[in-house]
């Protein structure tokens, strides 16, 4: 793999639409965002694979959200693995990278290390919030974890709450460059169909367990032979071409859908990035009382806080946080 590889088509997003259908798609891969999340954490690999699965879809999905808007992802279980989050900060301006954190929670005990990765989640739920910023209301939708994977939890996501079939071929794993260390590395595609208005009838329910939507219930006519033939087109996609160093992103286009005319946009460059910061700390403290901040302190007579998604480390003067805090500086 060479660097000049890696540059062009490593840790970014790249935005398509198939002219001769209403469909339109994504297709990520990342590399130094990965090991940028997973470094600062030491998972057992089905926890990694999770937690890769989660920011690829991250990826995936928040590069359409506007500008300063933050996009979260969060699976909730009550299995080995409790929960994983993963946040996408839109650029800040036009041309900059977004930013992609993720962390997960896990009962280390209850952990299979050889287990299916899916596995160690048990019974639970799927969620996406949008921040929209200060004075928005946030946006929220949830879907069931009952699908068998958690890009199969998002597609669920997408029939339900925004009624747009929706479908991802992901793959991720451990990768080993000629000299170089092992890392991960994930690639994948996400396609949705732009139905002109929505044929559900709301009210029947949907062809899910427990009556969820799924993106077969959206699509009627020649949308339908569109979004099933775009479906096989998709499922003949290799590992290898999400992944690998050979096949670039527009040529894995071409080589999927050149009948349906792919049109490329401006990739968006995605890196690992934490908004935690000294400042955030101190404000999220400030709301306790001189006594609670006391019941905080340690024995070294310091306040800390530890980043969960970056790992940073803050050690503050208890007189310096809470209602009764000093002025700094």
């Amino acid at each position: 793999m060479t660097a000049e590889f890696k540059i062009d088509w490593d840790d970014t997003v790249l935005p398509f639409q198939l002219d001769a259908t209403d469909t339109r798609g994504r297709v990520a891969r990342l590399d130094g965002v990965l090991s940028g999340i997973l470094k600062q954490h030491d998972y057992p690999e089905p926890v990694e694979a999770l937690v890769a699965e989660m920011a690829l879809l991250t990826a995936l999905i928040g590069q359409t959200i506007k500008l300063r808007w933050k996009l979260s992802l969060q699976v909730q279980t009550n299995g080995p693995v409790r929960m994983i989050a993963t946040d996408f900060y839109g650029p800040e301006k036009e041309g900059q990278p977004a930013r992609i954190r993720a962390y997960a929670s896990f009962d280390r005990d209850r952990v299979n290390p050889a287990g299916v990765p899916f596995d160690q989640l048990g019974q639970g739920y799927f969620a996406v919030l949008i921040d929209q910023g200060s004075g928005m209301q946030p946006y929220q939708g949830i879907t069931p974890l009952e699908e068998g994977s958690i890009a199969k939890a998002a597609e669920a996501y997408f029939a339900q709450s925004e009624q747009l079939p929706t479908r991802f071929a992901l793959t991720f794993g451990k990768s080993t460059e000629a000299g170089g260390n092992e890392h991960w590395r994930a690639g994948g595609v996400m396609i949705q169909h732009m139905p002109k208005a929505s044929p559900f009838a709301s009210g029947d329910g949907g062809s899910g367990a427990g009556g969820v939507l799924l993106a077969q219930d959206l699509v009627q006519g020649d949308d339908e032979d569109n979004w099933n033939r775009a479906n096989i087109l998709l499922d003949s996609v290799e590992d290898f071409e999400l992944i690998g160093p050979s096949v670039s992103a527009t040529n894995l286009l071409v080589r999927l859908f050149h009948e349906e005319g792919p049109r490329v946009f401006e990739p968006q460059p995605v890196e690992f990035g934490c908004s935690c910061s000294e400042d955030r700390v101190r404000n999220s403290l400030s709301i306790y009382s001189a006594r609670d901040i006391e019941k905080m302190t340690t024995d070294d007579g310091q306040v800390t806080a530890d980043c969960q998604f970056c790992g940073a480390h803050y050690a503050l003067d208890p007189k310096s946080v809470g209602k009764d805090a000093a002025p700094v500086g």
